[in-house]
């Protein structure tokens, strides 16, 4: 398979099959590692496009490797170092050339580790009903994009594929992961977000808020895992056309989510649950436009072929 195609489903007979995410189709490597592959697929409102956006996988692996480059340090990560090809059969290799990740396979914590620098979302729709974020209280007279006093943890508890996730306060995470886990994945949240934001303004990025993964290992360590403020988890603005009190133009999928707000299926709007409505060529030249630009603002880098 050609690294210029769309891959919409990896498939690897070499490997056996463990599940298929929104974007990433994991496999086992015996029983402590897994080969992670990121196929072309975008998810928007929980919902898996019928079509990809062709180089996003490969895009989207490059930039979270940059990434946790950039955040060595303040956590582990599961990043093993080892070649993905070399786990597959030489006929599969190219399948998953530049959108693969061999990484240590972690026990999950069913939290998303969400930060928040500034007021966006569904931050923002809670925000005008309780003047609070997740349990966390704001100041009076913020606005739609504000930036936040200092950033804060909203964490979310992971829902099945075609769920939404939802908002949950720190005390839920104490129940789900028990406190000394749950405090490192909040502290640990707040630091890879505070090094990633100030790194990314440098370069004309606003990192208006994000989510982590993390599991443990073997030892009960906490580890970062997963992908890391890519496109798909974090939402991305160029700091040069902020301005408070609207949403700015995005490098992320906001392009795709607008575009599915005005989608109309069998002439009425469509209700955000699958089957998810056709995406016209232009949505996707544009949508895998804004994802290269971020990797370009933010990296320097253009796709690797």
């Amino acid at each position: 398979m050609p690294s210029s195609s769309a891959l919409l489903t990896s498939q690897l007979a070499s490997l056996p099959l463990i599940a298929r995410g929104k974007v990433r189709d994991n496999y086992a490597v015996g029983n402590d590692r897994i080969l992670m592959v990121a196929s072309d697929r975008i998810s928007a409102f929980d919902v898996i496009m019928g079509q990809p956006i062709p180089g996003k996988g490969r895009l989207l692996t490059q930039m979270a490797l940059w990434w946790f480059e950039q955040l060595k340090g303040i956590c582990p990560n599961h990043l093993t170092g080892i070649d993905p090809a070399s786990v597959v059969s030489a006929s599969e290799a190219e399948q998953i050339r530049g959108r693969s990740m061999l990484v240590r396979r972690l026990r999950p914590i069913a939290v998303e580790a969400v930060v928040r620098g500034y007021l966006a979302g569904s931050g923002w729709q809670e925000y005008r009903q309780s003047q609070s974020v997740c349990g966390v209280p704001l100041p009076a007279g913020l606005q739609n994009a504000s930036k936040l006093p200092r950033p804060i943890y909203t964490p979310a508890a992971k829902a099945a594929v075609g769920e939404h996730d939802e908002n949950i306060s720190y005390e839920r995470t104490v129940e789900i992961a028990g406190p000394s886990v749950a405090a490192q994945i909040r502290d640990f949240s707040l630091a890879l977000y505070t090094r990633a934001a100030a790194l990314a303004l440098q370069k004309g990025i606003i990192i208006a808020d994000t989510k982590f993964e993390f599991g443990l290992d073997e030892t009960g360590q906490v580890v970062l895992m997963d992908e890391v403020l890519t496109p798909d988890s974090s939402r991305y603005w160029p700091a040069a056309e902020y301005r408070e009190g609207v949403n700015p133009p995005s490098y992320d999928k906001q392009y795709l989510r607008d575009w599915l707000e005005t989608a109309q299926v069998d002439g009425r709007p469509w209700p955000k649950r699958a089957p998810a409505p056709e995406l016209p060529a232009e949505v996707i030249t544009n949508t895998a436009a804004r994802y290269r630009e971020a990797l370009k603002a933010l990296t320097g880098q253009d796709l690797a072929e």
